[in-house]
């Protein structure tokens, strides 16, 4: 399998509209396999432990055919990055047609995070709003902060105001039902998501396929915490964000929109993904040929991606999809 993979592999770097959490290009990594085609797509940063459940993803994706959908449209939320300025938020949003609720990221500067959010209400006023921290208050800091934002209007809920589960619970004691708390890294990143509890800590369960192990795991991921449930992206490409498009149209309940808009924040693409009146279909896509060969990165820089998709598969991706029992 290994080596099918690496033969296989195309890689390309995609340029950002505008500076996404630091990322100006997003260089993604693209194989075909008997199911299709599929992503592995770990941040730069990341190392090979990290990768693992992307790579198993993306072997899932290429050798698995993907739950039957329950729902074939999925409703997503605009995304705006930590940008300033009334014409640049209403630039972007305008990017997302049709949706009716816009995912603000904040974190960093309070006074700038409120006039951010006053801007977006501004432009949309009947969107819903939830806002992103990406973890990085303190409990005391996250609950003056969103007496401060709520103050100044509802928010839907605030997406991983704070690191840990206990962090969370704590804030959410303090908050007593005011505003729901999503929880996104406090999942993600841990080593064994299937043992995190989160009991007490938060409302809304914040799943991404890719760094989760793909569909099969978030599925039971779902099921074991027992939440309500939104499905996001990690800035993949197209193909990526379909196969969390496939994970979004199988869950038994879907109550919110998803973050799964996010490739409106890229300059260029794999594939064509529509989003029509803030909705986007379940599709088995494959990359553009001309894609593939425009945006291909250098040959130094492909064997790079397959020394990692090599360190990754030996430190545990190849134990993992060996006690799946998948073959290629």
């Amino acid at each position: 399998m290994l080596d099918s993979i690496l033969e296989s592999l195309h890689v390309i770097e995609l340029p950002t509209k505008t500076n996404f959490r630091g990322v100006t290009a997003r260089e993604v990594a693209l194989f075909e396999g008997p199911a299709g085609w599929a992503e592995f797509s770990p941040f730069l940063e990341y190392e090979a432990r990290e990768c693992v459940p992307w790579l198993v993803c993306a072997i899932e994706s290429a050798t698995q055919s993907a739950p039957q959908p329950i729902r074939r449209r999925i409703p997503v939320n605009a995304t705006l990055p930590a940008v300033d300025g009334l014409g640049k938020i209403q630039e972007i949003l305008s990017w997302y047609p049709g949706c009716s609720t816009i995912k603000i990221k904040v974190g960093s500067d309070l006074s700038a995070d409120m006039q951010r959010i006053s801007d977006v209400r501004a432009t949309a006023p009947d969107a819903k709003i939830r806002i992103d921290v990406n973890g990085s208050w303190e409990v005391d800091q996250a609950y003056r902060a969103l007496k401060s934002i709520c103050d100044a209007g509802p928010i839907e809920y605030v997406e991983q105001p704070c690191a840990t589960a206990e962090q969370l619970r704590e804030l959410k004691k303090l908050l007593n039902g005011s505003v729901l708390i999503a929880g996104d890294e406090v999942l993600r990143k841990a080593r064994s998501p299937m043992q995190v509890d989160l009991s007490d800590a938060v409302d809304i369960l914040m799943l991404k396929v890719a760094p989760l192990g793909g569909i099969a795991r978030s599925l039971e991921l779902a099921k074991k915490h027992g939440l309500p449930v939104v499905i996001s992206s990690a800035l993949e490409s197209a193909v990526g964000i379909s196969y969390g498009i496939k994970l979004a149209a199988a869950l038994p309940e879907l109550h919110y929109a998803c973050g799964l808009a996010t490739g409106k924040l890229l300059g260029a693409d794999v594939a064509l993904l529509p989003l029509v009146d803030g909705c986007m279909e379940v599709a088995s896509l494959e990359p553009s040929p001309d894609a593939l060969l425009d945006y291909r990165v250098s040959p130094e820089r492909l064997e790079r991606w397959r020394q990692r998709i090599r360190d990754t598969w030996a430190a545990g991706a190849q134990a993992w999809v060996l006690e799946e029992g998948w073959v290629w």
